[in-house]
């Protein structure tokens, strides 16, 4: 059964919060989206550095085969 008190406070609620205007879009946004994607430059290639940081993982992981866990558990 309602409680009179809960009636009452949604009442509230309804009252304070204004109904948004024009709830509609003047236009689809999917074409322009799909522009935007498609303009943006392809994905960044690995660099030197990258590569550098790739086999400083692989080392360490190759010398303390422990953490191994510990890093599948934060992925």
């Amino acid at each position: 059964m309602n409680d009179p008190r809960d009636e009452r406070l949604r009442a509230l609620l309804k009252s304070s919060i204004a109904p948004a205007a024009g709830g509609e879009l003047r236009r689809d946004l999917w074409p322009e989206m799909l522009r935007r994607l498609n303009s943006q430059a392809p994905a960044r290639r690995f660099g030197p550095m990258d590569w550098v940081a790739v086999a400083l993982v692989g080392a360490v992981l190759l010398i303390f085969p422990g953490l191994i866990p510990g890093l599948l558990y934060q992925l």
